[in-house]
């Protein structure tokens, strides 16, 4: 059987064959250290456990839910948006809960590109918004992220971007629109940035929004890194005006433990989310209850939570610089979220051969940038997922193997 053309050019997750590759090491004996997985190591809080263990003995929570998701979490993301990013949100037609926020951009793809629309990604980037923005039958355009620019995009050149794929007729493929600046539909932005660590500023953001009032472009902004080593949690949808021209993504897989779990959500104008839903109500029957009343709990929890998940992953990065210094790498100490990202020593073609030197030599994966652009290909990162004394060990295997 012939797999359908969409899949054409698209191949396996980069982690999900490394993965199966260090499985094979392991099995082998080698006992590798994984570093790339940004994968939360330690559990949600107690009373998140909790409420799902005493909602799943309920009789009355195994049947299948809204298409919108429970009342209870809509309202719980609401006040946990005002209360964080002091942006309002209506809890029952501006918030979509999510079967994680990886969904929500293909959903957002499939909702709002036909063939041939073109999609502004991040380079480096996420490589998810690349891949579903392909099988969505949309064209990617890359725009790069430069460590000298502090990796916010280049609106001068971005805007020459745009206008270069004027369409035909001098107008733009997006319904309804009156600009005639372009064909592109979509940008995806991502900031704290994955994977540079790259924290927003509010000038920042206000160009972001401008850049899609002006040019009639909806601006995703994924947002799930946000409490992860940063005191200053920001929304894109804080900006005035934004809610016309912006949809956000958020999760609480990172910011509450709950990778697994899988639960996200979307935000932004009611016309948006009802039009995500039409995609996702095709697609899914809902998220078991008792989960969605476990994330409400979880989204209620205080600065307290979230300081103790941060004196640990402070206490890891600086263990992580530790490992950089001894491979010589460069990197900024202002980064925020699950990983650190560092700029390779010249004498190493890329950072695919460092990392493959990395791991056959010491045992020890850390993932090459070069997986989320070519702007990355002279970079490592290093994932905060690993308890002080796992990395500790990493840093001992690397003296005694490699330097």
């Amino acid at each position: 059987m012939r797999t359908s053309k969409r899949l054409k050019g698209i191949g396996e997750y980069y982690f999900s064959q490394k993965l199966r590759e260090i499985d094979e090491l392991n099995k082998a004996g080698k006992n590798i250290i994984n570093l790339g997985i940004g994968s939360p190591d330690m559990p949600p809080h107690p009373d998140v456990i909790k409420t799902l263990r005493e909602e799943s003995a309920k009789s009355n929570v195994h049947s299948y839910q809204s298409y919108k998701g429970s009342p209870v979490l809509r309202k719980a993301i609401s006040e946990w948006y005002k209360k964080w990013y002091d942006v309002e949100l209506d809890p029952d037609s501006e918030i979509l809960p999510l079967i994680g926020s990886k969904e929500g951009i293909m959903h957002i793809c499939m909702t709002c590109l036909n063939d041939g629309d073109e999609v502004l990604v991040p380079n480096p980037g996420y490589p998810t918004y690349t891949s579903t923005v392909k099988l969505a039958g949309g064209k990617c355009m890359e725009y790069k992220l430069r460590e000298k620019n502090n990796y916010q995009p280049d609106f001068r050149k971005l805007q020459k971007l745009v206008s270069s794929v004027a369409s035909p007729e001098g107008g733009s493929r997006r319904e309804g629109t009156k600009s005639g600046k372009g064909t592109v539909k979509l940008m995806f932005v991502n900031y704290p940035q994955m994977p540079t660590g790259q924290l927003p500023t509010k000038e920042l953001f206000e160009k972001l929004v401008a850049f899609g009032k002006k040019n009639n472009i909806l601006i995703i902004h994924d947002n799930p890194y946000s409490f992860i080593l940063n005191d200053e949690p920001m929304s894109l949808l804080s900006v005035d005006g934004a809610r016309d021209h912006v949809i956000e993504l958020n999760s609480l897989s990172k910011s509450h433990n709950m990778a697994g779990w899988r639960v996200g959500m979307l935000c932004g104008a009611k016309e948006r989310i009802e039009e995500v839903l039409r995609f996702k109500s095709n697609m899914d029957s809902g998220m078991f209850l008792p989960v969605q009343l476990a994330a409400a709990k979880a989204l209620s929890l205080g600065k307290e939570w979230h300081d103790e998940v941060n004196k640990t992953y402070s206490a890891r990065r600086e263990k992580v610089f530790e490992l950089l210094d001894l491979l010589k790498c460069s990197y900024s100490k202002e980064q925020a979220g699950l990983f650190v990202w560092a700029r390779i020593p010249g004498f190493y073609k890329n950072g695919f051969t460092l990392s493959n030197e990395v791991l056959y030599k010491s045992n020890v994966f850390i993932t090459p940038g070069g997986i989320f652009g070519s702007a990355g290909k002279k970079y490592l990162r290093i994932s905060l997922c690993s308890p002080v004394e796992r990395v500790q060990e990493a840093i001992d295997r690397i003296k005694n193997n490699i330097l």
